[in-house]
Protein backbone atom coordinates (compact mmCIF):
# COMPACT_ATOMS: atom_id res chain seq x y z
CA UNK A 1 0.00 0.00 0.00
CA UNK A 2 0.91 3.67 -0.39
CA UNK A 3 1.17 5.03 3.14
CA UNK A 4 1.24 8.51 4.63
CA UNK A 5 2.52 8.17 8.19
CA UNK A 6 1.34 10.61 10.88
CA UNK A 7 3.31 11.00 14.12
CA UNK A 8 5.32 13.50 16.12
CA UNK A 9 7.37 12.42 19.20
CA UNK A 10 10.24 9.98 19.65
CA UNK A 11 7.84 7.19 20.63
CA UNK A 12 6.48 7.20 17.03
CA UNK A 13 9.87 6.70 15.37
CA UNK A 14 10.11 2.89 15.84
CA UNK A 15 6.78 2.49 14.00
CA UNK A 16 7.96 4.71 11.15
CA UNK A 17 11.18 2.68 10.95
CA UNK A 18 9.21 -0.58 10.82
CA UNK A 19 7.12 0.70 7.90
CA UNK A 20 10.15 2.06 6.07
CA UNK A 21 11.78 -1.37 6.40
CA UNK A 22 8.75 -3.17 4.93
CA UNK A 23 9.05 -4.41 1.37
CA UNK A 24 5.25 -4.58 1.07
CA UNK A 25 4.46 -0.88 1.51
CA UNK A 26 5.76 2.53 0.43
CA UNK A 27 5.79 5.47 2.84
CA UNK A 28 5.26 8.35 0.43
CA UNK A 29 5.08 11.16 3.02
CA UNK A 30 4.97 11.94 6.72
CA UNK A 31 2.55 14.24 8.56
CA UNK A 32 3.80 15.77 11.81
CA UNK A 33 3.24 18.75 14.10
CA UNK A 34 4.91 22.05 13.17
CA UNK A 35 8.40 22.81 14.46
CA UNK A 36 8.34 23.82 18.14
CA UNK A 37 10.68 25.88 20.40
CA UNK A 38 13.17 23.75 22.35
CA UNK A 39 16.32 24.13 24.44
CA UNK A 40 17.69 27.17 26.21
CA UNK A 41 17.65 29.30 23.09
CA UNK A 42 14.03 28.30 22.35
CA UNK A 43 14.92 27.78 18.71
CA UNK A 44 12.39 26.07 16.46
CA UNK A 45 13.18 22.37 16.19
CA UNK A 46 11.61 19.76 13.93
CA UNK A 47 9.84 16.84 15.60
CA UNK A 48 11.68 13.49 15.96
CA UNK A 49 9.41 12.01 13.26
CA UNK A 50 10.18 14.90 10.90
CA UNK A 51 13.90 14.49 11.48
CA UNK A 52 13.74 10.75 10.78
CA UNK A 53 11.68 11.29 7.62
CA UNK A 54 14.11 13.90 6.34
CA UNK A 55 16.99 11.46 6.90
CA UNK A 56 15.09 8.92 4.80
CA UNK A 57 14.40 11.46 2.04
CA UNK A 58 10.63 11.44 2.54
CA UNK A 59 8.33 14.42 2.03
CA UNK A 60 7.31 16.02 5.36
CA UNK A 61 3.99 17.83 5.81
CA UNK A 62 3.58 20.12 8.84
CA UNK A 63 0.07 21.61 8.74
CA UNK A 64 -0.93 23.94 11.58
CA UNK A 65 -4.20 21.99 11.48
CA UNK A 66 -4.90 18.82 9.48
CA UNK A 67 -8.07 20.56 8.24
CA UNK A 68 -6.02 23.22 6.39
CA UNK A 69 -7.11 23.31 2.72
CA UNK A 70 -3.49 23.19 1.47
CA UNK A 71 -2.86 20.03 3.46
CA UNK A 72 -6.09 18.39 2.31
CA UNK A 73 -5.18 19.17 -1.29
CA UNK A 74 -1.68 17.71 -0.97
CA UNK A 75 -2.95 14.59 0.82
CA UNK A 76 -5.47 14.07 -1.98
CA UNK A 77 -2.64 14.35 -4.55
CA UNK A 78 -0.56 11.77 -2.65
CA UNK A 79 -3.53 9.35 -2.84
CA UNK A 80 -2.56 7.13 0.12
CA UNK A 81 -4.22 3.76 0.52
CA UNK A 82 -3.92 4.06 4.30
CA UNK A 83 -2.58 6.52 6.89
CA UNK A 84 -0.98 4.82 9.93
CA UNK A 85 -0.85 7.08 13.00
CA UNK A 86 1.26 7.06 16.19
CA UNK A 87 0.97 9.95 18.67
CA UNK A 88 0.36 12.59 15.99
CA UNK A 89 -1.14 15.05 18.46
CA UNK A 90 -3.85 16.79 16.41
CA UNK A 91 -7.54 16.12 15.89
CA UNK A 92 -8.42 14.63 12.49
CA UNK A 93 -11.60 15.90 10.84
CA UNK A 94 -13.81 14.13 8.25
CA UNK A 95 -12.21 16.01 5.34
CA UNK A 96 -8.89 14.28 6.06
CA UNK A 97 -10.32 11.01 7.37
CA UNK A 98 -12.15 10.31 4.12
CA UNK A 99 -9.13 10.55 1.80
CA UNK A 100 -7.32 7.19 2.23
CA UNK A 101 -9.32 4.19 0.97
CA UNK A 102 -8.54 2.18 4.11
CA UNK A 103 -8.78 5.11 6.51
CA UNK A 104 -6.40 6.24 9.26
CA UNK A 105 -5.20 3.43 11.52
CA UNK A 106 -3.95 4.43 14.96
CA UNK A 107 -1.47 2.60 17.20
CA UNK A 108 -2.70 3.25 20.75
CA UNK A 109 -0.74 2.14 23.81
CA UNK A 110 -3.46 0.32 25.76
CA UNK A 111 -5.76 -2.66 25.48
CA UNK A 112 -8.83 -0.83 24.21
CA UNK A 113 -11.42 0.03 25.40
CA UNK A 114 -9.26 0.51 28.51
CA UNK A 115 -7.45 3.83 28.86
CA UNK A 116 -8.79 5.83 25.95
CA UNK A 117 -7.06 9.21 25.80
CA UNK A 118 -3.74 11.01 25.79
CA UNK A 119 -1.90 9.23 28.63
CA UNK A 120 -2.77 5.51 28.59
CA UNK A 121 0.61 4.24 29.82
CA UNK A 122 0.78 6.68 32.73
CA UNK A 123 -2.73 5.79 33.84
CA UNK A 124 -2.03 2.05 33.63
CA UNK A 125 0.95 2.48 35.99
CA UNK A 126 -0.97 4.83 38.30
CA UNK A 127 -3.84 2.35 38.54
CA UNK A 128 -1.54 -0.53 39.43
CA UNK A 129 -2.47 -2.58 36.34
CA UNK A 130 -0.43 -5.75 35.97
CA UNK A 131 -0.86 -6.03 32.20
CA UNK A 132 -1.29 -3.48 29.44
CA UNK A 133 -0.53 -3.53 25.72
CA UNK A 134 -1.14 -1.79 22.42
CA UNK A 135 -4.02 -1.79 19.94
CA UNK A 136 -4.39 -0.81 16.31
CA UNK A 137 -7.79 0.65 15.45
CA UNK A 138 -9.60 2.54 12.72
CA UNK A 139 -9.91 6.22 13.64
CA UNK A 140 -13.42 7.66 13.75
CA UNK A 141 -14.80 10.84 15.31
CA UNK A 142 -15.09 9.42 18.87
CA UNK A 143 -12.17 9.39 21.32
CA UNK A 144 -10.17 6.21 20.56
CA UNK A 145 -13.49 4.44 20.00
CA UNK A 146 -13.01 2.92 16.54
CA UNK A 147 -13.03 -0.80 15.72
CA UNK A 148 -9.85 -2.72 16.56
CA UNK A 149 -7.63 -4.59 14.09
CA UNK A 150 -5.15 -6.19 16.49
CA UNK A 151 -3.60 -6.14 19.97
CA UNK A 152 -0.42 -7.16 21.75
CA UNK A 153 0.01 -7.47 25.51
CA UNK A 154 2.84 -6.32 27.77
CA UNK A 155 3.45 -7.13 31.43
CA UNK A 156 3.89 -4.12 33.71
CA UNK A 157 6.91 -4.84 35.91
CA UNK A 158 6.86 -3.79 39.58
CA UNK A 159 9.62 -1.23 39.01
CA UNK A 160 8.48 0.09 35.61
CA UNK A 161 8.30 3.82 35.07
CA UNK A 162 5.94 5.11 32.41
CA UNK A 163 8.96 5.95 30.27
CA UNK A 164 10.40 2.45 30.44
CA UNK A 165 7.05 0.80 29.71
CA UNK A 166 6.30 3.15 26.82
CA UNK A 167 9.70 2.42 25.26
CA UNK A 168 8.94 -1.32 25.22
CA UNK A 169 5.45 -0.72 23.83
CA UNK A 170 6.81 1.58 21.12
CA UNK A 171 8.90 -1.29 19.72
CA UNK A 172 6.39 -4.13 20.12
CA UNK A 173 3.63 -1.80 18.89
CA UNK A 174 5.69 -0.93 15.82
CA UNK A 175 5.66 -4.60 14.83
CA UNK A 176 1.90 -4.74 15.45
CA UNK A 177 1.29 -1.70 13.24
CA UNK A 178 3.38 -3.17 10.41
CA UNK A 179 1.49 -6.47 10.68
CA UNK A 180 -1.81 -4.57 10.65
CA UNK A 181 -0.81 -2.83 7.42
CA UNK A 182 0.04 -6.26 5.93
CA UNK A 183 -3.35 -7.69 6.96
CA UNK A 184 -5.29 -4.75 5.56
CA UNK A 185 -3.36 -4.93 2.29
CA UNK A 186 -4.02 -8.63 1.68
CA UNK A 187 -7.60 -8.54 3.00
CA UNK A 188 -6.97 -11.00 5.83
CA UNK A 189 -7.62 -8.52 8.65
CA UNK A 190 -10.90 -6.88 9.62
CA UNK A 191 -11.61 -4.40 12.39
CA UNK A 192 -13.86 -5.59 15.23
CA UNK A 193 -16.02 -3.13 17.23
CA UNK A 194 -14.83 -2.41 20.75
CA UNK A 195 -16.95 -3.85 23.59
CA UNK A 196 -19.29 -1.43 25.35
CA UNK A 197 -18.01 -2.56 28.76
CA UNK A 198 -14.62 -1.84 30.32
CA UNK A 199 -14.19 1.70 29.02
CA UNK A 200 -11.76 3.79 31.07
CA UNK A 201 -10.35 7.22 30.25
CA UNK A 202 -6.74 8.43 30.35
CA UNK A 203 -6.63 12.23 30.19
CA UNK A 204 -3.29 14.03 30.10
CA UNK A 205 -1.46 14.04 33.45
CA UNK A 206 -0.83 17.63 34.54
CA UNK A 207 1.63 18.98 37.09
CA UNK A 208 -0.94 19.15 39.88
CA UNK A 209 -1.86 15.48 39.31
CA UNK A 210 1.81 14.63 39.93
CA UNK A 211 1.93 16.18 43.42
CA UNK A 212 2.51 13.54 46.09
CA UNK A 213 -0.01 13.27 48.90
CA UNK A 214 1.97 11.73 51.77
CA UNK A 215 -1.26 10.71 53.51
CA UNK A 216 -1.80 8.15 50.76
CA UNK A 217 -0.53 4.57 51.23
CA UNK A 218 3.08 3.84 50.26
CA UNK A 219 2.06 1.68 47.28
CA UNK A 220 -0.01 4.53 45.85
CA UNK A 221 2.91 6.94 46.24
CA UNK A 222 5.23 4.48 44.50
CA UNK A 223 2.80 4.36 41.56
CA UNK A 224 2.67 8.16 41.36
CA UNK A 225 6.48 8.38 41.31
CA UNK A 226 6.78 5.70 38.61
CA UNK A 227 3.70 6.77 36.65
CA UNK A 228 4.84 10.39 36.38
CA UNK A 229 8.41 9.53 35.32
CA UNK A 230 9.92 10.99 33.26
CA UNK A 231 7.17 13.62 32.79
CA UNK A 232 5.72 15.62 34.38
CA UNK A 233 7.67 14.24 37.37
CA UNK A 234 6.27 13.55 40.85
CA UNK A 235 6.91 16.37 43.30
CA UNK A 236 6.36 17.73 46.78
CA UNK A 237 7.02 20.96 48.66
CA UNK A 238 9.88 21.34 51.16
CA UNK A 239 10.75 24.59 52.86
CA UNK A 240 8.42 26.34 50.43
CA UNK A 241 10.15 25.09 47.27
CA UNK A 242 9.24 22.35 44.85
CA UNK A 243 11.24 19.13 45.09
CA UNK A 244 10.94 16.49 42.36
CA UNK A 245 10.90 12.91 43.57
CA UNK A 246 12.10 10.31 41.11
CA UNK A 247 12.55 6.59 41.52
CA UNK A 248 13.09 4.22 42.75
CA UNK A 249 11.39 4.59 46.12
CA UNK A 250 11.68 1.62 48.45
CA UNK A 251 9.14 0.29 50.91
CA UNK A 252 10.46 0.15 54.49
CA UNK A 253 8.71 -2.30 56.81
CA UNK A 254 11.13 -2.59 59.74
CA UNK A 255 11.38 1.04 60.89
CA UNK A 256 9.72 3.12 63.56
CA UNK A 257 6.53 4.68 62.19
CA UNK A 258 6.79 8.25 60.89
CA UNK A 259 3.73 10.44 60.41
CA UNK A 260 2.79 11.25 56.78
CA UNK A 261 5.38 13.57 55.25
CA UNK A 262 7.78 13.36 58.23
CA UNK A 263 11.46 12.84 57.35
CA UNK A 264 14.03 10.61 59.02
CA UNK A 265 17.56 11.36 57.83
CA UNK A 266 20.32 8.78 58.11
CA UNK A 267 23.94 8.82 56.95
CA UNK A 268 23.05 7.16 53.62
CA UNK A 269 19.26 7.32 53.46
CA UNK A 270 16.21 9.54 53.72
CA UNK A 271 12.94 7.96 54.82
CA UNK A 272 9.47 9.51 54.65
CA UNK A 273 6.26 8.64 56.46
CA UNK A 274 3.14 7.84 54.43
CA UNK A 275 -0.41 6.77 55.17
CA UNK A 276 0.89 3.20 55.60
CA UNK A 277 4.54 2.11 55.52
CA UNK A 278 7.53 4.39 55.37
CA UNK A 279 9.41 4.73 52.09
CA UNK A 280 13.06 5.39 51.37
CA UNK A 281 13.69 8.02 48.70
CA UNK A 282 15.91 7.28 45.69
CA UNK A 283 16.69 10.38 43.63
CA UNK A 284 15.38 13.90 44.17
CA UNK A 285 15.78 17.14 42.24
CA UNK A 286 15.67 20.46 44.09
CA UNK A 287 14.38 23.48 42.19
CA UNK A 288 17.01 24.80 39.77
CA UNK A 289 19.42 21.91 40.36
CA UNK A 290 20.27 18.55 38.82
CA UNK A 291 18.92 15.22 40.10
CA UNK A 292 20.87 13.77 43.03
CA UNK A 293 20.76 10.98 45.62
CA UNK A 294 18.34 11.81 48.41
CA UNK A 295 21.08 11.37 51.03
CA UNK A 296 23.32 13.88 49.22
CA UNK A 297 20.44 16.34 49.03
CA UNK A 298 19.72 16.00 52.75
CA UNK A 299 23.38 16.46 53.62
CA UNK A 300 23.79 19.53 51.42
CA UNK A 301 20.58 21.15 52.65
CA UNK A 302 21.36 20.23 56.30
CA UNK A 303 18.03 18.55 56.78
CA UNK A 304 17.26 17.17 60.22
CA UNK A 305 15.01 14.29 61.18
CA UNK A 306 11.57 15.52 62.14
CA UNK A 307 11.32 18.07 59.33
CA UNK A 308 8.51 17.34 56.92
CA UNK A 309 7.21 17.76 53.41
CA UNK A 310 4.26 20.12 53.13
CA UNK A 311 0.79 18.63 53.11
CA UNK A 312 -0.76 18.42 49.64
CA UNK A 313 -3.97 19.83 51.07
CA UNK A 314 -2.26 22.96 52.41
Amino acid sequence: MRLVFAGTPEVAVPALDALLASDRHEVVAVVTRPDAPAGRGRKLVASPVAQRAEEAGIEVLKPAKPSDPEFIARLTELAPDCCPVVAYGALLRPGALEIPAHGWVNLHFSLLPAWRGAAPVQHAVLAGDEVTGASTFLIEQGLDSGPVFGVITEEIRPTDTSGELLDRLAHSGARLLAATMDGIADGSLYAVPQPAEGITLAPKINVEDARIDWAHPALRIDRVVRGCAPAPGAWTLFRGERLKVSGPVKLVTDAAALTPGELAVGKNSVRVGTGSHEIELGEVQPQGKKPMRAADWARGARIESGERFEDAAS
